[in-house]
């Protein structure tokens, strides 16, 4: 009962933290977008965000762990005919920096799934592990090895001219994403991600290698803002040539 009653608290106040980011979207004179890369889709909430609130040509959703992806496509099996003007493309796929094997910690609170290690003496991670009222910490997630394949290369295979928005939730793993743009980063105009500054995800980067990286890539942060009750902010940055 508590725990339903912990959800219900953050689902209301995340209610109204997405309604301050669609403004500044809408602000920014975004109606109409042709193409949205979704990265970290798990079950479908940014994928249904974008196509409840604006008037979307193409969307590609990528999700490596197949349990989510699973769910993501039946989520969205219940709205598909609602946006029949939209191509919407769900893929199963794990994306890095490069093409390597990469081991997947597929957790049971699924939006918590990374391939980041996981610090399981941290605070925050204690405080899921009671959450979820479970005896035995090796049963709190379970380990799978995934093939990574970079950005670049799907978006070349696709060839896939422009991204209007690029949205990343990989828990710990956006900056490998990003750098897996290589010479594409420059036919991106937003990017929208999240950081978290928890020490449950040992992270080999600092939000400042992201935004160094970012900034020496012709990007500019436009947009912060914290998440309720939660050590992460969402960013938006966007390419410098179209501001």
């Amino acid at each position: 009962m508590i725990n339903f009653i912990t959800i219900q608290i953050l689902n209301f106040f995340d209610f109204f933290h997405k309604r301050r980011i669609l403004i500044f979207l809408r602000n920014l004179g975004l109606k109409e977008i042709n193409i949205i890369f979704d990265v970290g889709a798990h079950k479908g909430e940014t994928l249904i965000f974008f196509l409840k609130n604006f008037q979307v040509n193409q969307i590609f959703s990528f999700e490596a762990s197949k349990k989510n992806y699973e769910i993501l496509k039946k989520n969205f099996s219940l709205f598909e005919k609602n946006f029949s003007k939209t191509k919407v493309y769900l893929e199963n796929l794990a994306l890095g920096s490069d093409n390597k094997k990469a081991t997947f910690k597929q957790f049971i609170e699924s939006s918590s799934s990374t391939f980041s290690n996981i610090n399981m003496n941290s605070k925050y991670f204690k405080k899921k592990f009671l959450f979820l009222n479970k005896k035995k910490k090796d049963n709190f997630f379970h380990e799978i090895n995934l093939n990574l394949i970079p950005l670049n290369d799907y978006i070349s295979k696709k060839q896939v001219g422009y991204i209007d928005i690029l949205k990343i939730d990989t828990e710990g793993y956006e900056f490998e994403i990003l750098k897996g743009l290589k010479e594409k980063i420059d036919k991106v105009d937003l990017i929208f991600f999240e950081h978290h500054y928890d020490d449950m995800i040992n992270k080999n980067y600092s939000f400042g290698d992201i935004n160094d990286f970012l900034i020496k890539n012709n990007f500019k942060m436009i947009y912060r803002t914290k998440m309720p009750f939660r050590k992460t902010f969402e960013y938006i940055y966007r390419n410098k040539d179209n501001i």
